[in-house]
């Protein structure tokens, strides 16, 4: 028995046009994906204390620069993945500096953008928006693929924790 027949239209609206999934690959250098919620014990240095045994944020996610609340205790899971993000500045100082930016690896991984207390997005860079602080712009502290709908990651670097 054949397949019924999918007009090309309906496939091309399912699939995301290359040129359009090559800024997220551009942005994150080559890792693989993003490693399982780790044991407490399993944490690594920089996230010891930080992390519950089932993985997620034992505290508050913190704006380092003016102490917003960006995540609440428990809404994030820990996750080792390489991504390049900008680096940090002021938003006029951005503006006319050039690149330049730091390949981070341990994040907090959301999952549902309601989750975050307060954060804003950036404009999309390609096919990436970067996450900052909402109330005082600092960032980027964040980065979410417009691929993939269900993850944003904080970097354990950008943020305080309380």
């Amino acid at each position: 028995m054949s397949s019924p027949h999918v007009p090309p239209s309906d496939v091309t609206a399912r699939a995301p046009p290359l040129a359009m999934a090559a800024p997220c690959a551009e942005m994150e250098p080559a890792a693989p994906p993003p490693s399982p919620p780790p044991t407490a014990a399993a944490a690594a240095p920089g996230s010891a204390g930080l992390v519950c045994a089932q993985g997620r944020n034992l505290r508050a996610v913190l704006c380092q620069r003016c102490g917003s609340r960006v995540l609440l205790p428990g809404a994030a899971t820990f996750a080792r993945r390489e991504l390049l993000l900008p680096a940090m500045r002021k938003k006029a100082a951005a503006a006319a500096a050039g690149g330049g930016g730091d390949v981070l690896r341990e994040h907090w991984l959301v999952r549902d953008m309601f989750s975050f207390e307060n954060v804003g997005f950036t404009r999309d860079v390609g096919n990436v928006k970067f996450l900052v602080c909402a109330d005082c712009e600092a960032g980027p502290i964040g980065w979410h693929c417009l691929d993939d709908k269900d993850s944003f990651y904080v970097a354990l670097e950008r943020v305080a924790h309380e």
